[in-house]
């Protein structure tokens, strides 16, 4: 199973390589990387990767959707929202850690969908679509095709969820102790949510 991860300056490190990390454990999937221009893309903590860019990526795919500061500006970039619909319209599954969630929601996609952010940023995501069915207690939220997890480390234990969905559990569990990371395994398990 292909995984495409779409990178932005000032992505949030951890959204993408905390589930790159649980991901490139499995044999199952292969992982790439992109971002609309392709080229080298910098993250909000400084860390630089070589992305593709989009029109090298195929349909059929999983695309995961980080959070950060970039996508503050992101929400009202009507190219980069046109280009990313297109992409989850078209994706197998689409998947978003953090405020990832506020750019497939700007964009229309999560229209009538379930889902979840950063709880830090929950006020500021839900001006991003009031068609969106905004779910404040939750680790990350199940909904078709969607996943979307709260913040940063809230996506391995969305990634763990998604291998469980798609592999089983024993294999979530095995890539969970394989990499010492305690898996939260219940998605309404939300200890940072202040309801």
């Amino acid at each position: 199973m292909k995984i495409n991860i779409l990178l932005f300056n000032k992505f949030e490190t951890l959204d993408a390589f905390g589930p790159a990390e649980i991901f490139g454990k499995g044999q199952e999937f292969e992982l790439d990387y992109f971002s609309v221009e392709g080229g080298i893309i910098t993250s909000s903590q400084n860390v630089s990767i070589v992305t593709k860019t989009l029109t090298e990526s195929k349909e059929d795919c999983v695309w995961l959707i980080p959070g950060g500061e970039g996508t503050r500006s992101l929400v009202h970039d009507e190219d980069f929202l046109f280009k990313l619909k297109q992409l989850a319209k078209k994706s197998k599954f689409c998947l978003s850690v953090c405020t990832g969630s506020a750019l497939l929601a700007k964009c229309g996609v999560l229209d009538g969908i379930r889902a979840t952010s950063n709880k830090r940023a929950f006020d500021w995501v839900k001006t991003a679509s009031q068609k969106t069915i905004w779910v404040e207690k939750a680790r990350w939220v199940v909904c078709g095709k969607f996943y979307t997890s709260s913040g940063v480390s809230a996506g391995m234990d969305m990634a763990l969820g998604f291998v469980s969905d798609i592999l089983g559990k024993d294999k979530a569990n095995e890539i969970a102790k394989r990499i010492e990371y305690v898996w939260n395994d219940n998605p309404e398990k939300d200890e940072f949510s202040a309801i």
